[in-house]
């Protein structure tokens, strides 16, 4: 039996700023909602249970011209590791934490309801952070690259965070 051949989104970024601070913007529910969502889109929620079985609920909202709805999430953790990883499966949801296919959100085919993320904070140079995330699974590299320039526009207002301080 064939298995369908899937695709990885891997991103990294530099940080001006120490790893204590990116991971708190990762983990802390008032930081993330400053930083989630692409360009023109807030984050009304973020509840982190930011802990090895715990499950995250964090809500997307889309700017007015492209409809204002709220999209949800789940993030269950696998893997907490304080200053140094997060593994998590972000699944596609309602308000009340039920899944929810991406196709009924609007999203392109080929974006899977759970997405496995790992995410890796590493101390650099001059109190600096290299932060890299790998998403898993898109039936596509064009459907992955949809989600690579979505997760580039996060990481700048995230980058934004630490500019400001």
């Amino acid at each position: 039996m064939a298995t369908q051949e899937t695709h990885d989104m891997v991103l990294t970024r530099t940080f001006y700023a120490p790893v204590e601070e990116v991971w708190r913007a990762w983990t802390e529910p008032e930081l993330v909602r400053r930083w989630w969502g692409p360009t023109g889109f807030t984050a009304p929620l973020a509840e982190m249970d930011v802990r090895e079985g715990g499950t995250s609920l964090v809500c997307m909202r889309a700017p007015a011209e492209f409809g204002g709805q709220d999209m949800y999430n789940t993030w269950t953790f696998a893997t907490v590791i304080p200053m140094e990883r997060l593994e998590f499966v972000q699944t596609f949801s309602d308000a009340d934490r039920n899944p929810v296919e991406p196709a009924a959100l609007g999203l392109p085919p080929g974006v899977p309801r759970d997405v496995p993320h790992v995410v890796t904070f590493t101390a650099i140079r001059e109190g600096n952070t290299e932060l890299t995330v790998r998403e898993s699974g898109y039936a596509s590299a064009e459907v992955a690259g949809f989600s690579r320039s979505g997760m580039e526009q996060c990481l700048d207002k995230l980058a934004a965070i630490f500019a400001d301080r």
